[in-house]
Protein backbone atom coordinates (compact mmCIF):
# COMPACT_ATOMS: atom_id res chain seq x y z
CA UNK A 1 0.00 0.00 0.00
CA UNK A 2 1.27 3.53 -0.79
CA UNK A 3 0.91 4.62 2.78
CA UNK A 4 3.21 1.84 3.87
CA UNK A 5 5.97 2.78 1.05
CA UNK A 6 9.29 2.97 1.89
CA UNK A 7 8.48 1.60 6.05
CA UNK A 8 9.71 -1.74 5.90
CA UNK A 9 13.17 -0.98 4.29
CA UNK A 10 13.97 0.58 7.87
CA UNK A 11 12.72 -1.98 10.36
CA UNK A 12 15.93 -3.83 11.15
CA UNK A 13 17.87 -0.68 12.46
CA UNK A 14 15.10 -0.11 14.67
CA UNK A 15 14.77 -3.20 16.43
CA UNK A 16 18.26 -2.95 16.97
CA UNK A 17 18.03 -0.43 19.15
CA UNK A 18 21.19 1.76 18.35
CA UNK A 19 20.12 4.87 19.32
CA UNK A 20 21.80 6.95 16.64
CA UNK A 21 21.27 4.36 14.06
CA UNK A 22 17.83 4.39 15.22
CA UNK A 23 16.99 7.89 15.37
CA UNK A 24 17.98 8.23 11.80
CA UNK A 25 15.82 5.60 9.99
CA UNK A 26 13.63 6.99 12.00
CA UNK A 27 13.62 10.26 10.07
CA UNK A 28 14.24 8.23 6.69
CA UNK A 29 11.17 6.61 7.11
CA UNK A 30 9.00 9.58 7.57
CA UNK A 31 10.76 11.50 4.79
CA UNK A 32 10.33 8.29 2.43
CA UNK A 33 6.67 7.91 3.80
CA UNK A 34 5.43 11.65 3.35
CA UNK A 35 6.01 11.20 -1.07
CA UNK A 36 3.03 9.15 -0.76
CA UNK A 37 0.87 11.94 -0.42
CA UNK A 38 1.42 12.82 -3.61
CA UNK A 39 1.69 9.13 -5.06
CA UNK A 40 5.41 9.38 -5.39
CA UNK A 41 8.07 6.71 -4.71
CA UNK A 42 11.58 6.51 -4.38
CA UNK A 43 14.34 4.66 -6.07
CA UNK A 44 16.34 2.02 -4.74
CA UNK A 45 19.28 3.93 -5.20
CA UNK A 46 17.83 6.37 -2.40
CA UNK A 47 17.17 3.63 -0.63
CA UNK A 48 20.79 2.39 -0.86
CA UNK A 49 22.40 5.76 -0.52
CA UNK A 50 20.26 6.51 3.20
CA UNK A 51 21.03 2.99 4.65
CA UNK A 52 24.86 4.03 4.01
CA UNK A 53 23.84 7.47 5.75
CA UNK A 54 22.39 5.51 8.73
CA UNK A 55 25.32 3.19 9.15
CA UNK A 56 27.56 6.92 9.54
CA UNK A 57 29.37 6.23 6.30
CA UNK A 58 28.55 9.22 4.73
CA UNK A 59 26.85 12.45 6.10
CA UNK A 60 23.64 14.02 4.59
CA UNK A 61 24.64 16.47 2.65
CA UNK A 62 26.74 13.87 1.28
CA UNK A 63 23.41 11.67 0.23
CA UNK A 64 21.94 14.91 -1.28
CA UNK A 65 25.39 15.51 -3.15
CA UNK A 66 25.42 11.52 -4.50
CA UNK A 67 21.44 11.56 -5.59
CA UNK A 68 22.12 15.43 -7.28
CA UNK A 69 24.81 13.58 -9.60
CA UNK A 70 23.40 9.76 -9.92
CA UNK A 71 20.44 11.64 -11.65
CA UNK A 72 22.86 14.04 -13.71
CA UNK A 73 24.82 11.40 -14.94
CA UNK A 74 22.39 8.80 -15.42
CA UNK A 75 22.29 7.31 -19.21
CA UNK A 76 19.39 4.77 -19.41
CA UNK A 77 16.05 6.53 -18.48
CA UNK A 78 12.96 5.22 -17.07
CA UNK A 79 9.64 7.07 -17.78
CA UNK A 80 9.41 7.48 -13.69
CA UNK A 81 13.04 9.16 -13.51
CA UNK A 82 11.42 12.45 -12.91
CA UNK A 83 9.07 11.68 -9.92
CA UNK A 84 11.87 9.18 -8.16
CA UNK A 85 14.05 12.08 -8.74
CA UNK A 86 11.28 14.89 -6.79
CA UNK A 87 11.13 11.64 -4.33
CA UNK A 88 14.52 10.94 -3.77
CA UNK A 89 15.77 14.53 -3.55
CA UNK A 90 12.62 16.30 -1.30
CA UNK A 91 13.07 12.67 0.86
CA UNK A 92 16.92 13.75 1.54
CA UNK A 93 16.13 17.14 2.55
CA UNK A 94 13.39 16.53 4.75
CA UNK A 95 16.03 13.87 6.74
CA UNK A 96 18.37 16.61 6.85
CA UNK A 97 15.51 19.00 8.36
CA UNK A 98 14.63 16.51 10.61
CA UNK A 99 17.81 16.09 11.89
CA UNK A 100 18.02 19.50 13.21
CA UNK A 101 15.63 20.75 16.25
CA UNK A 102 15.38 24.99 14.84
CA UNK A 103 12.31 26.25 14.05
CA UNK A 104 11.80 29.42 12.82
CA UNK A 105 8.31 29.82 13.75
CA UNK A 106 7.19 32.41 11.56
CA UNK A 107 5.07 33.27 8.15
CA UNK A 108 9.06 33.94 6.66
CA UNK A 109 10.23 30.42 8.36
CA UNK A 110 7.24 28.59 7.13
CA UNK A 111 8.05 29.55 3.19
CA UNK A 112 11.62 29.42 3.71
CA UNK A 113 10.58 25.56 5.18
CA UNK A 114 8.73 24.95 1.87
CA UNK A 115 12.47 26.01 0.01
CA UNK A 116 14.55 23.78 2.49
CA UNK A 117 12.35 21.10 1.42
CA UNK A 118 11.90 21.61 -2.25
CA UNK A 119 15.66 23.32 -3.46
CA UNK A 120 16.65 21.68 -6.09
CA UNK A 121 13.12 20.10 -7.02
CA UNK A 122 10.84 22.98 -7.86
CA UNK A 123 11.77 26.16 -9.68
CA UNK A 124 9.20 27.87 -7.51
CA UNK A 125 10.64 26.63 -4.11
CA UNK A 126 10.19 29.08 -1.19
CA UNK A 127 7.53 31.46 -3.40
CA UNK A 128 4.15 31.94 -2.41
CA UNK A 129 1.78 31.12 -5.40
CA UNK A 130 0.36 33.99 -7.37
CA UNK A 131 -2.42 32.41 -8.54
CA UNK A 132 -5.70 30.65 -7.68
CA UNK A 133 -6.03 26.76 -7.52
CA UNK A 134 -8.35 23.98 -7.10
CA UNK A 135 -8.05 20.14 -6.87
CA UNK A 136 -10.25 16.97 -7.63
CA UNK A 137 -10.19 14.65 -4.46
CA UNK A 138 -10.73 10.78 -4.42
CA UNK A 139 -12.46 11.56 -1.16
CA UNK A 140 -14.97 14.22 -2.36
CA UNK A 141 -16.30 12.51 -4.97
CA UNK A 142 -13.88 14.85 -7.60
CA UNK A 143 -14.69 17.99 -5.71
CA UNK A 144 -12.27 20.59 -4.33
CA UNK A 145 -11.85 22.33 -1.30
CA UNK A 146 -11.80 25.58 -1.59
CA UNK A 147 -8.07 26.81 -1.06
CA UNK A 148 -7.46 30.90 0.10
CA UNK A 149 -7.61 33.14 -3.03
CA UNK A 150 -3.56 34.14 -3.75
CA UNK A 151 -3.45 37.99 -3.33
CA UNK A 152 -3.94 36.85 0.95
CA UNK A 153 -2.01 34.20 1.48
CA UNK A 154 0.89 35.87 3.20
CA UNK A 155 -1.63 37.77 5.45
CA UNK A 156 -3.20 34.77 6.26
CA UNK A 157 0.15 32.77 7.03
CA UNK A 158 0.95 36.28 9.19
CA UNK A 159 -2.40 36.24 10.96
CA UNK A 160 -2.54 31.99 11.77
CA UNK A 161 0.89 31.96 13.14
CA UNK A 162 0.78 35.03 15.06
CA UNK A 163 -2.64 33.89 16.54
CA UNK A 164 -0.88 30.52 17.28
CA UNK A 165 2.04 31.82 18.94
CA UNK A 166 0.14 33.88 21.32
CA UNK A 167 -2.20 31.19 22.08
CA UNK A 168 -1.99 30.54 25.94
CA UNK A 169 -2.07 25.94 26.10
CA UNK A 170 -2.35 26.97 29.84
CA UNK A 171 -4.92 24.69 31.47
CA UNK A 172 -6.52 23.01 28.62
CA UNK A 173 -7.54 19.56 28.90
CA UNK A 174 -6.06 17.00 26.61
CA UNK A 175 -9.24 16.89 24.18
CA UNK A 176 -8.87 20.67 24.00
CA UNK A 177 -5.44 20.86 23.24
CA UNK A 178 -6.21 18.12 20.31
CA UNK A 179 -9.11 20.19 19.19
CA UNK A 180 -6.75 23.34 19.19
CA UNK A 181 -3.62 21.82 17.67
CA UNK A 182 -5.65 20.18 14.90
CA UNK A 183 -7.68 23.71 14.32
CA UNK A 184 -3.85 25.08 13.55
CA UNK A 185 -2.48 22.82 11.58
CA UNK A 186 -5.96 22.22 9.50
CA UNK A 187 -6.32 26.06 8.59
CA UNK A 188 -2.29 26.37 7.49
CA UNK A 189 -3.32 24.00 4.99
CA UNK A 190 -5.98 25.46 3.76
CA UNK A 191 -4.34 28.71 2.98
CA UNK A 192 -2.51 26.14 0.48
CA UNK A 193 0.25 28.85 0.18
CA UNK A 194 2.34 27.40 -2.49
CA UNK A 195 1.47 25.05 -6.06
CA UNK A 196 2.57 22.18 -5.19
CA UNK A 197 4.36 20.66 -2.01
CA UNK A 198 2.07 21.97 0.73
CA UNK A 199 1.04 18.89 2.46
CA UNK A 200 4.46 17.81 2.71
CA UNK A 201 5.43 21.26 4.36
CA UNK A 202 2.47 20.99 6.42
CA UNK A 203 3.50 17.69 7.72
CA UNK A 204 6.92 18.79 8.63
CA UNK A 205 6.06 22.23 9.76
CA UNK A 206 3.71 20.37 11.80
CA UNK A 207 6.43 18.26 13.79
CA UNK A 208 8.97 20.33 14.38
CA UNK A 209 6.33 22.77 15.93
CA UNK A 210 4.80 19.51 17.87
CA UNK A 211 8.65 18.94 19.18
CA UNK A 212 8.92 22.83 20.17
CA UNK A 213 6.53 22.73 22.30
CA UNK A 214 7.26 19.56 24.15
CA UNK A 215 5.60 17.08 22.30
CA UNK A 216 7.67 13.60 21.90
CA UNK A 217 6.29 13.26 18.15
CA UNK A 218 6.21 9.23 16.67
CA UNK A 219 7.44 10.67 13.21
CA UNK A 220 5.95 6.91 11.94
CA UNK A 221 2.47 8.44 12.14
CA UNK A 222 2.99 10.24 9.06
CA UNK A 223 5.30 7.57 7.61
CA UNK A 224 2.63 4.90 7.65
CA UNK A 225 -0.41 7.40 7.42
CA UNK A 226 0.76 10.32 5.31
CA UNK A 227 -2.23 9.72 2.43
CA UNK A 228 -5.04 9.43 5.61
CA UNK A 229 -3.17 12.41 7.23
CA UNK A 230 -3.66 14.47 3.72
CA UNK A 231 -7.03 13.81 3.25
CA UNK A 232 -8.20 14.37 6.87
CA UNK A 233 -6.91 17.41 5.67
CA UNK A 234 -9.36 17.28 2.96
CA UNK A 235 -12.53 16.68 5.21
CA UNK A 236 -11.74 19.53 7.21
CA UNK A 237 -11.79 21.81 5.23
CA UNK A 238 -14.64 20.22 3.00
CA UNK A 239 -18.54 21.90 3.28
CA UNK A 240 -21.32 21.41 0.64
CA UNK A 241 -24.36 22.19 1.74
CA UNK A 242 -26.13 20.72 -1.44
CA UNK A 243 -24.89 17.89 -0.13
CA UNK A 244 -25.38 18.20 3.33
CA UNK A 245 -22.04 17.63 3.84
CA UNK A 246 -20.27 20.09 6.81
CA UNK A 247 -16.77 20.63 8.36
CA UNK A 248 -15.02 17.54 9.14
CA UNK A 249 -12.33 17.93 11.76
CA UNK A 250 -12.87 14.42 13.77
CA UNK A 251 -10.69 12.75 11.49
CA UNK A 252 -7.66 14.71 11.88
CA UNK A 253 -8.55 15.10 15.62
CA UNK A 254 -7.67 11.14 15.28
CA UNK A 255 -4.94 11.51 13.57
CA UNK A 256 -3.57 13.93 16.62
CA UNK A 257 -5.37 11.67 19.22
CA UNK A 258 -2.80 8.69 18.04
CA UNK A 259 0.02 10.87 17.50
CA UNK A 260 0.20 12.66 20.66
CA UNK A 261 -1.87 10.85 23.03
CA UNK A 262 -1.20 7.15 21.93
CA UNK A 263 -4.86 6.18 21.11
CA UNK A 264 -5.42 3.55 18.39
CA UNK A 265 -7.98 4.95 15.88
CA UNK A 266 -8.42 2.93 12.27
CA UNK A 267 -6.19 5.27 10.20
CA UNK A 268 -7.52 4.25 6.42
CA UNK A 269 -8.69 6.55 3.84
CA UNK A 270 -11.73 4.55 3.42
CA UNK A 271 -13.21 6.34 6.47
CA UNK A 272 -13.03 9.38 5.10
CA UNK A 273 -14.68 9.32 1.94
CA UNK A 274 -18.06 11.30 2.05
CA UNK A 275 -20.36 8.57 1.10
CA UNK A 276 -18.59 5.28 2.76
CA UNK A 277 -19.92 1.93 2.22
CA UNK A 278 -21.67 0.69 4.96
CA UNK A 279 -18.10 -1.06 6.23
CA UNK A 280 -16.39 1.79 6.37
CA UNK A 281 -18.96 4.03 7.81
CA UNK A 282 -17.76 3.80 11.46
CA UNK A 283 -14.26 4.46 12.23
CA UNK A 284 -13.44 2.25 14.68
CA UNK A 285 -11.15 2.67 17.90
CA UNK A 286 -8.59 -0.68 17.63
CA UNK A 287 -7.94 -0.08 21.33
CA UNK A 288 -11.72 -0.69 22.04
CA UNK A 289 -13.02 -4.04 22.20
CA UNK A 290 -16.36 -2.95 22.08
CA UNK A 291 -15.02 -1.88 18.64
CA UNK A 292 -12.97 -4.60 17.42
CA UNK A 293 -14.05 -8.10 19.93
CA UNK A 294 -10.29 -8.02 20.95
CA UNK A 295 -8.89 -7.17 23.83
CA UNK A 296 -5.71 -4.68 23.13
CA UNK A 297 -2.14 -5.79 23.53
CA UNK A 298 -0.75 -3.81 26.66
CA UNK A 299 2.51 -3.64 28.17
CA UNK A 300 3.00 -5.45 31.19
CA UNK A 301 4.76 -3.19 33.22
CA UNK A 302 2.51 -0.12 32.57
CA UNK A 303 -0.64 0.23 34.97
CA UNK A 304 -4.35 0.36 32.73
CA UNK A 305 -4.36 4.18 33.34
CA UNK A 306 -0.72 4.28 32.02
CA UNK A 307 -0.98 2.50 28.85
CA UNK A 308 -1.64 5.47 26.93
CA UNK A 309 -0.75 8.43 29.02
CA UNK A 310 2.08 10.14 27.15
CA UNK A 311 2.27 12.61 30.03
CA UNK A 312 3.27 9.96 33.00
CA UNK A 313 6.95 10.07 33.87
CA UNK A 314 8.26 7.84 37.45
CA UNK A 315 10.67 10.16 37.63
CA UNK A 316 9.62 12.07 40.90
CA UNK A 317 12.51 14.45 40.40
CA UNK A 318 10.79 16.13 37.41
CA UNK A 319 7.46 15.59 38.64
CA UNK A 320 8.47 17.74 42.13
CA UNK A 321 10.09 20.13 39.67
CA UNK A 322 6.72 20.68 37.75
CA UNK A 323 4.93 21.27 40.65
CA UNK A 324 7.21 24.13 41.75
CA UNK A 325 7.30 25.59 38.28
CA UNK A 326 3.70 26.68 37.70
CA UNK A 327 2.92 28.68 35.15
CA UNK A 328 6.08 30.97 35.67
CA UNK A 329 9.07 32.02 33.62
CA UNK A 330 12.25 30.87 36.20
CA UNK A 331 15.93 30.79 35.98
CA UNK A 332 18.15 28.49 37.58
CA UNK A 333 19.14 30.08 40.84
CA UNK A 334 14.93 30.87 41.40
CA UNK A 335 14.46 26.85 40.44
CA UNK A 336 16.72 25.94 43.03
CA UNK A 337 15.28 28.04 45.65
CA UNK A 338 11.65 26.56 45.12
CA UNK A 339 13.48 22.80 45.15
CA UNK A 340 15.28 23.67 47.95
CA UNK A 341 18.59 22.78 46.45
CA UNK A 342 21.98 24.80 46.94
CA UNK A 343 24.48 22.71 44.42
CA UNK A 344 23.92 23.75 41.27
CA UNK A 345 25.99 20.80 38.78
CA UNK A 346 23.10 18.03 40.94
CA UNK A 347 20.53 20.27 39.99
CA UNK A 348 21.34 20.56 36.58
CA UNK A 349 21.75 16.72 36.42
CA UNK A 350 18.90 15.45 38.10
CA UNK A 351 16.13 17.58 37.83
CA UNK A 352 16.33 20.48 35.01
CA UNK A 353 17.91 18.74 32.18
CA UNK A 354 16.06 15.23 32.11
CA UNK A 355 12.92 17.74 32.47
CA UNK A 356 14.15 19.06 29.46
CA UNK A 357 15.23 15.94 27.73
CA UNK A 358 11.56 14.59 27.82
CA UNK A 359 9.97 17.08 26.73
CA UNK A 360 8.37 19.27 30.08
CA UNK A 361 10.32 21.91 30.83
CA UNK A 362 12.12 24.54 27.70
CA UNK A 363 14.17 27.07 27.35
CA UNK A 364 13.17 30.87 27.19
CA UNK A 365 16.10 31.31 24.57
CA UNK A 366 16.87 27.67 23.08
CA UNK A 367 19.18 29.48 20.51
CA UNK A 368 21.28 30.78 23.42
CA UNK A 369 21.33 28.80 26.11
CA UNK A 370 24.09 30.70 27.92
CA UNK A 371 21.87 33.72 27.24
CA UNK A 372 22.35 36.48 30.03
CA UNK A 373 18.72 36.51 30.46
CA UNK A 374 18.00 32.32 30.24
CA UNK A 375 14.92 31.41 32.04
CA UNK A 376 12.83 28.09 31.88
CA UNK A 377 9.31 27.71 31.67
CA UNK A 378 7.26 24.77 31.29
CA UNK A 379 6.12 23.33 27.58
CA UNK A 380 2.86 22.33 26.80
CA UNK A 381 3.21 18.96 27.80
CA UNK A 382 4.70 20.44 31.18
CA UNK A 383 1.58 22.46 31.70
CA UNK A 384 -0.54 19.67 30.74
CA UNK A 385 1.45 17.31 33.47
CA UNK A 386 0.86 20.19 36.18
CA UNK A 387 -2.96 20.74 34.90
CA UNK A 388 -3.03 17.09 36.06
CA UNK A 389 -0.74 16.74 39.17
CA UNK A 390 -3.09 19.53 40.78
CA UNK A 391 -6.27 18.26 39.86
CA UNK A 392 -5.95 15.03 41.60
Amino acid sequence: MAEKQGYLDFDEYIRQGEPNKKEKAVIWQTAIGLQAVDGLKTSDYLKETARRHIEGEIGIDEVRNLIKTYYQSKTKHDSDDADKQEADKVSANITKILSSATLDFSANGFIALHRRIFDGVFKHAGKLRDYDITKKEWVLEGDTVHYLNWEDLRRALDYDIKQEREFSYRGLSQDELIIHITRFVSGIWQIHAFGEGNTRTTAIFSILYLRDIGFEVDNNMFARHSWYFRNALVRANYKNAIKGIDYSPIYLERFFRNLLLGEQWDLRNRYLHIHPTAEWSVQPNLADRASTGQVPEQAPEQAPEQAHDLLHTDNHLIIDLIKKFGYEELSVSQLMDKVGLKHRPNFLEYHLNPAIAAGYVRMLYPQSPRHPRQKYLLTVKGLALYEKTNNK
